[in-house]
């Protein structure tokens, strides 16, 4: 099964709130999403990678929150919505950002050569978490949480200021889950 059939296998399953139909077209018929890299040179820089990452997210997110520590100790209990919802589209803010570039790199026999890589150009700088959130609701009601969630899914290594980021994560638990699956898909899933 191809990661975009994954995804809107999960989506479908999963994703039922009103505008979620709608949603879901858009990321189909008038957006990049299934064919967009997640960035221009790290984790997911190819064509489809957004998508891969997108279902990549989701698993480490339901490995997270299926820990007996996370349940019993923490208490942390999503519905299967949210846990899709809020790791399927923590990147929205991705979609129409990439365009494909070349960039000069030596070649094993020490000459230039121009090899195929993405250039970021956002037309909407809206912020990274903050954009994801707006396109979301956009289509779909996301609860407080689920907003949060979506955006704060950056959680430290992003460039806010560390004790809004810390209030968020303390505050809402599904954040800081949320940072964790994101991270662990970059980091291990998808280093290259």
């Amino acid at each position: 099964m191809s990661a975009k059939e994954e995804f809107i296998e999960i989506y479908r399953a999963n994703i039922t709130r009103e505008g979620a139909d709608a949603l879901l077209d858009y990321l189909e018929n008038k957006s990049d999403f299934f064919t967009a890299p997640a960035s221009a040179r790290y984790h997911g820089a190819y064509e489809g990678g957004l998508c891969d990452h997108s279902v990549n997210v989701y698993h480490c997110l339901v490995d997270y929150l299926a820990r007996p520590r996370v349940q019993e100790l923490y208490g942390l209990e999503y519905s299967n919505e949210t846990v899709a919802i809020v790791s399927l589209l923590h990147d929205l803010c991705k979609v129409g950002c990439y365009k494909p570039s070349t960039r000069n790199v030596k070649g094993p026999d020490g000459k230039w050569q121009a090899v195929p890589t993405f250039q970021f150009d956002d037309p909407l700088p809206y912020g990274h978490g903050e954009k994801s959130v707006y396109i979301a609701n956009g289509f779909l009601r996301l609860s407080r949480e689920e907003a949060m969630a979506i955006r704060w899914h950056m959680g430290f290594s992003g460039c806010e200021d560390s004790r809004t980021v810390g209030q968020a994560l303390s505050r809402y638990p599904l954040a800081f889950a949320l940072s964790t699956a994101d991270m662990e898909a970059s980091y291990f899933l998808e280093n290259e």
